[in-house]
């Protein structure tokens, strides 16, 4: 399997339509990324392309070349989301144009921080024209994340120029720190189908490493997977890591079940959310956004609909900044940290942009707006402990607990705010000496019994980690399927110990016919289970057998073995006297103690060891 070339850098182009971005990735690559027959034919990017190459020093980058025009922003976007470093591309014949404002403005909002800007078409111009469209680029650019960035003059045509110059600066480029600690995740970007591979989608690896064999699931569909196959930079190889340029070759899913926007996840790792907080900044040409406004949400590969819900403000101004809470019209996958842009729902442009703080955010009513501005002030000065309080009762995933890095209280697969499980306790134990009020007769309650209330929040590992937890504490006491309080014990007065007694010898009198089941229960549920769990009486088929009658039956048939090789259901209605509709039941019943063997239509005493079926 090819070992792939390392370090790994994703370079991505930028600005307006028609200023030789992809005109000059062929010059730099050999490789022409307008491939689709329309994309040939308007002369113009459409879609994403992929490529990759070597630059002096041994750098291996990817190149992502995206579309310029206005109308394809989305696509610009999604493969903006795994840029290390924009090759921003700006024609010295026009100079700096609104495409190319608005992708400078993505970039900023994306947090693109390295980059050089390709001066193209320079040999159309005198140099005076290149001068001012220097200086037009580097007044575009002050004021951003790329303000200052080496500015290199170019030529892609018949006379090629500043090539070498260019391939110099973007190996100069300072490294992008893509740390691989956290869970895997993969916005998908291209799928398509691959004869005699099947289904294949394509990616920046954004986070954490992937093997192939691993199992995934595709989000936010929650379809399962199974990697078989991954490349990086057309070589076949065993994993791939964050920063990588990804295929992945995936069993168990067809490609109409995909699409641009999905995430690759492994799984348990990564949920998708409908609400999330966020600080989100304006673009000084936006207008200004009342809150509430609908807006198209791009982060990723992905684009959805939602609320922009201002904390606090009646509206952000161009240029100003807020905390506020997006809440989608369909679940994306918005990792706390993970940049997004904000566009117009109608007509399309580009408003503003931001970071997400919670993406397990609940919801924001307009009286909770004070206490959650505070909240996410603390989370912004570094207090993250008031990420796991936020997410209440239920607490987080221990998987995103430990990639968010918050410390908590465990309950089964849950982590929880330690403060919040003295609160759970109680409410257990309240719980419990409600059911013990209501139910003095009963032993204890049912273990799911209680899951409910405050309680439903839990997941069942984290309700029954916090039964266990009480338990260790001495504060209940589990007895198999059923909790109690210490303290408890069932105290029957005169007349309900006359109706047990009664019970029990109701029971016994009907000797191996034994009552209806259903009929005692409706009757008296109560004293029918103290007896169920005392072992005075068993349910046998459909009716109550006293443990006497029970136990005088095992040893008629062990008896009856003493004489005979074997059993039948002759044998068996001769020796006991009953009838095929209560023998049957009591038949299996000595098979399920292990005191008979069934074989065939004849049972057999079963020897000691002999084993299970």
């Amino acid at each position: 399997m090819a070992e792939v070339a390392a370090p790994r850098f994703v370079i991505g182009t930028a600005g307006h339509i028609d200023h030789g971005k992809t005109s000059l990735i062929r010059a730099l690559t050999g490789v022409d990324l307008d491939a689709l027959p329309e994309e040939k034919a308007r002369g113009i990017t459409i879609a994403l392309g992929f490529t990759h190459a070597a630059l002096p020093g041994g750098r291996v980058v990817s190149f992502i070349d995206v579309p310029g025009h206005e109308k394809l922003v989305r696509t610009m976007v999604a493969g903006a989301s795994g840029f290390d470093a924009a090759l921003l591309c700006v024609s010295a014949v026009e100079g700096v144009m609104p495409q190319t404002r608005e992708h400078i403005a993505i970039l900023d909002l994306l947090g693109v921080r390295r980059g050089v800007v390709a001066l193209t078409m320079c040999d159309l111009v005198d140099a005076e024209t290149r001068a001012l469209a220097r200086l037009d680029v580097e007044e575009a650019l002050a004021g951003t994340a790329l303000a200052g960035v080496e500015v290199v003059e170019t030529a892609a045509g018949p006379a090629p120029a500043g090539l070498d110059a260019l391939r110099a600066a973007l190996a100069d480029l300072p490294d992008a720190a893509r740390p691989a600690a956290g869970p895997f995740w993969l916005p998908v970007d291209r799928c398509f189908v691959q004869r005699g591979f099947g289904t294949i989608v394509t990616g920046t690896v954004r986070d954490g490493t992937l093997s192939d064999g691993d199992e995934v699931r595709v989000l936010p569909a929650g379809l399962k997977a199974r990697v078989r196959g991954i490349e990086v930079h057309g070589a076949r190889v065993g994993g791939t890591r964050a920063g990588w340029r990804t295929a992945l070759n995936l069993a168990g899913v067809e490609r109409d079940d995909l699409a641009r926007g999905q995430v690759i996840v492994r799984a348990g790792e990564l949920e998708p959310t409908a609400i999330a907080d966020v600080r989100v900044r304006a673009l000084g040409t936006a207008p200004p956004l009342e809150s509430g406004v609908r807006v198209r949400v791009l982060a990723g590969t992905a684009e959805e609909m939602g609320v922009l819900d201002l904390l606090g403000e009646d509206a952000l101004w161009p240029g100003g900044q807020a905390l506020a809470q997006l809440r989608l019209d369909a679940p994306m996958v918005l990792p706390e940290g993970e940049p997004f842009i904000l566009r117009r729902e109608s007509p399309v442009e580009t408003l503003g942009g931001g970071r997400v703080l919670d993406p397990s955010a609940p919801r924001a009513r307009r009286r909770d707006h004070a206490r959650v501005r505070a909240e996410l002030a603390a989370v912004e000065a570094g207090e993250r402990g008031v990420l796991l309080d936020r997410a209440g009762d239920a607490g987080l995933s221990a998987a995103e607990a430990r990639r968010r890095g918050l410390a908590g209280a465990v309950l089964g697969d849950r982590v929880v705010a330690p403060a919040r499980v003295a609160g759970l306790e109680a409410a257990f134990l309240a719980a419990l000496r409600a059911w013990h009020t209501e139910s003095p007769l009963a032993s204890g309650a049912p273990r799911r019994a209680l899951h409910r209330g405050t309680l439903a929040a839990l997941s069942e590992r984290a309700y029954d980690a916090l039964i266990q937890r009480a338990a260790a504490a001495g504060a209940a006491v589990v007895d198999g399927p059923r909790v109690r309080a210490p303290e408890f014990a069932v105290r029957l007065g005169p007349a309900e110990q006359a109706r047990l007694d009664a019970l029990r010898a109701g029971v016994e009198a009907a000797g191996l016919e034994g009552p209806d089941w259903a009929g005692l229960a409706a009757a008296e549920p109560a004293l029918l289970q103290l007896l169920l769990e005392a072992g005075a009486v068993q349910k046998v088929g459909d009716h109550a057998l006293s443990r006497p009658a029970l136990d005088g039956l095992a040893a008629a048939v062990r008896g009856w073995f003493c004489a005979h090789d074997t059993l039948t259901p002759a044998d068996f209605k001769e020796l006991t006297g009953l009838s095929r509709r209560h023998a049957i039941p009591l038949l299996e019943w000595l098979d399920a103690q292990r005191i008979t063997l069934r074989d065939g239509d004849l049972r057999r005493l079963r020897p000691p060891d002999a084993p299970r079926v």
